[in-house]
């Protein structure tokens, strides 16, 4: 019987090891991109953050929030979160991304609302200080609910 060693020089093994090593991987970065601070995600760890953010889209608000609670999605959006979702959709946000989670909700008031004296507040929710969805609600006569855009004086 015949034993064929075959002699592998160091460089070629290495190589070897190397293109292993990258198509393990590989997939873990894959499947990680998009998350954390390359995401675009705007992070918002401190309330003056989450007012300059406010301030950053054209708004005025209180300088404290006046509510603070947690928000549990369901494992599936169902009504109303998918009618919620669909504004958050058309500025760029995606709550099916973070369904299980537990997001926080500020709420601030606006004093800047284009035509309204009152009666406005800006809400964003957070998850893991990502600001994840949000928007303005005027109350009252005439009421309803739109993106955080500031709206443009020409409409």
């Amino acid at each position: 019987m015949f034993i064929v060693t075959a002699k592998f020089p160091k460089r070629r093994l290495f190589l070897a090891a190397l293109c292993l090593l990258v198509l393990i991987a590989l997939p873990f970065f894959l499947s990680h991109q998009g998350e954390g601070k390359d995401s675009g995600a705007v992070c918002v760890k401190t309330n003056n953050e989450r007012v300059a953010y406010l301030r950053s889209l054209g708004w005025e608000v209180t300088p404290e929030p006046v509510e603070t609670l947690s928000v549990s999605l369901p494992d599936e959006l169902v009504e109303p979160y998918l009618s919620y979702n669909a504004l958050q959709l058309e500025q760029g946000f995606d709550l099916s991304d973070f369904c299980g989670r537990t997001l926080s909700r500020y709420t601030y008031v606006v004093t800047n609302y284009p035509d309204r004296e009152s009666g406005c507040q800006a809400d964003i929710y957070l998850c893991d200080d990502a600001v994840v969805a949000g928007d303005i609600v005027c109350t009252g006569e005439g009421g309803f609910m739109t993106g955080l855009k500031f709206p443009d004086k020409q409409s």
